[in-house]
């Protein structure tokens, strides 16, 4: 299943804007088959809030539908299924309450994103409970990823877990590439 930018319709008039921002119907239309199981909802505050870049193994292996519902973030997903020749390559999507826009991040993808506005809210689903156990993650700034974060000129807000992942070169991937290369979404 490939990483998918996707923009569901908003319907407009003078009192504002409704959209269907999940319909089980029109998710697999898209190909995405697994049911999702939870839903997480982060606030940060400061601008430049950095969180990622994360995965969870099998058997707890996640896939995430990713929205932003106040503000605006840059978000990230790294391919890091062994096998893939695109493995440690990525591709970013601005989404924001204003955009509507959502990331579809397969399981076998690392995840993370930045705030590029301050009180930023996002809302994502995943198709597998969290586990402690399977979680994991990869530092944010990787040279072998060499992501170009969009970051004020103090750096990233960080969490101590976050500041203290490991590198793509000393991380033996758990997932398997499925045949389906990382293509660019926006």
């Amino acid at each position: 299943m490939p990483v998918l930018l996707i923009t569901p319709r908003r319907f407009e008039d003078e009192r504002g804007w409704f959209s269907e921002t999940f319909s089980d119907r029109a998710i697999e239309a898209l190909g995405i088959t697994h049911p999702f199981v939870q839903d997480n909802h982060s606030m940060s505050r400061p601008v430049g809030t950095l969180r990622g870049l994360h995965y969870q193994a099998p058997p707890h292996a996640q896939a995430k539908l990713v929205r932003c519902v106040r503000g605006r973030i840059w978000d990230v997903a790294v391919d890091i299924r062994k096998g893939s020749p695109t493995y440690g390559q990525w591709t970013a999507a601005e989404l924001s309450a204003a955009n509507g826009s959502q990331l579809y991040v397969p399981a076998g993808f690392l995840h993370g994103f930045v705030t590029l506005e301050p009180d930023t809210e996002v809302i994502y689903k995943v198709s597998s409970y969290y586990a402690p156990e399977s979680d994991g993650g990869i530092a944010w700034n990787d040279p072998d990823i060499g992501l170009p974060w969009p970051l004020p000129e103090a750096g990233p807000t960080l969490s101590v877990k976050d500041g203290k992942l490991s590198s793509l070169a000393d991380f033996d991937s758990p997932f398997a590439y499925d045949g389906v290369p990382l293509t660019p979404v926006a």
